[in-house]
């Protein structure tokens, strides 16, 4: 049997990876091999490694990398600390194949680790621009070091390739998240009322909202701050709010969040299963903040989203996802448009840019091919397209 390693680091990955690891265990010519690592291990993020065991999935190695601090010091030292541990957990596994989703630092140390121990990368969701984050550096850095692309849209094939990666070996193939919204059995209003105790009222908005690491330059504390002013503003609608990701300056996103939640119409998760995140969403009005949920999952539902600032700039996008730069009256400005009845009925023909939601199979055919007919080749050779200057 071959084997199949998958790195999961935060649950929104988790969540997103979960269908194809159901399908790797499930087929008789893989063994299925489940590094977790990241937020998954932190008590902090709630614990989501738990997430992957309920599911009935055996975790064969955890590797503890969070510092206690969330500065650019802080998660270069866990970069570091990824780096040697994943070394040390290959030697161990000695996998045949390393699927790594992404584009995070502790998704980024375990690929060079996996390069250096000189075993086959399949990298997902490569090509996309996130232009208000450093894991647009990651991102492409890491498509360099991969063997075998699967792609979610076709301009982000076209700009793999253009990187330099053989066409034979990208596969654009639809966003994973797509296949969660089409395929799981979501939850109604009522059903999620009583499972998390919540109050979600006629009207509600879901607020998921992460710190940019580059672009404006503006300080998170400073647009989270502005973002609750806008909500603030909101009558008679409920907020449910999903805190941040252990980025640089996450923490001092959710203390502002841990305050806000003691509003009477707020209510907040540390993190959710994917299968209530999505029930949410879909139930939702509106979806606020700079998740790239908002940008690929959304519009399947024909749920608006106001997108804020620039961690997803770049990023092919649905005419129902509205842009705004991170202050409150622009804000509060994109809210209204997207409660408008105009732009309501401007979705009904809505089509997501992202493909039909049969991902994890289209890649695991392909995984498939590549394994049993020993097509993984370490030697890389860069594919130069022809231009004129």
């Amino acid at each position: 049997m071959k084997k199949i390693c998958v790195i999961t680091g935060t649950r929104a990955e988790y969540g997103i990876l979960r269908p194809l690891m159901q399908r790797i265990k499930n087929n008789e010519h893989f063994d299925l091999q489940i590094i977790a690592t990241g937020m998954h291990l932190s008590p902090e993020f709630g614990l989501t490694y738990k997430y992957i065991e309920k599911d009935g999935f055996e975790i064969s190695e955890k590797i503890e990398i969070l510092m206690s601090s969330d500065t650019s010091i802080g998660v270069s030292k866990s970069m570091g600390l990824s780096l040697i541990s994943f070394s040390e957990v290959y030697q161990r596994l000695n996998p045949d194949v390393v699927v790594i989703l992404g584009d995070r630092y502790e998704a980024f140390s375990a690929m060079a680790s996996a390069v250096v121990a000189k075993i086959p990368v399949a990298h997902i969701h490569g090509g996309e621009l996130t232009e208000g984050a450093y894991d647009e550096f990651f991102r492409h850095a890491m498509t360099k070091m991969s063997h075998i692309h699967f792609t979610a849209s076709e301009d982000y094939r076209k700009r793999v390739i253009q990187m330099g990666e053989s066409p034979d070996l990208v596969f654009n193939v639809g966003a994973m998240g797509l296949e969660n919204a089409r395929t799981i059995d979501l939850l109604n209003k009522p059903e999620l009322e009583k499972k998390l105790d919540v109050t979600l009222g006629e009207r509600y908005c879901l607020v998921v909202f992460h710190p940019e690491t580059l672009g404006s330059g503006a300080d998170p504390e400073f647009q989270m701050q502005q973002l609750i002013n806008a909500l603030n503003n909101l009558n008679d609608i409920n907020i449910v709010i999903i805190k941040g990701n252990s980025d640089t300056n996450g923490r001092t996103i959710n203390l502002l969040i841990d305050s806000y939640m003691q509003e009477d119409n707020v209510f907040g998760f540390t993190s959710l299963a994917i299968e209530d995140y999505l029930s949410l969403l879909k139930n939702s009005d509106l979806i606020i903040g700079n998740s790239s949920s908002g940008i690929i999952e959304a519009p399947y539902f024909k749920i608006p989203t106001v997108n804020i600032g620039d961690r997803q700039g770049g990023r092919v996008q649905a005419k129902s996802i509205i842009n705004c730069e991170p202050s409150d009256d622009k804000i509060l400005t994109a809210i209204k448009k997207a409660f408008s009845l105009e732009f309501k009925e401007s979705l009904k023909d809505l089509r997501n840019p992202y493909g039909e939601g049969n991902t994890s199979e289209d890649i695991l055919d392909i995984l498939k091919e590549f394994l049993l007919n020993n097509k993984f080749n370490s030697k890389k050779k860069f594919y130069d397209i022809k231009f004129e200057m």
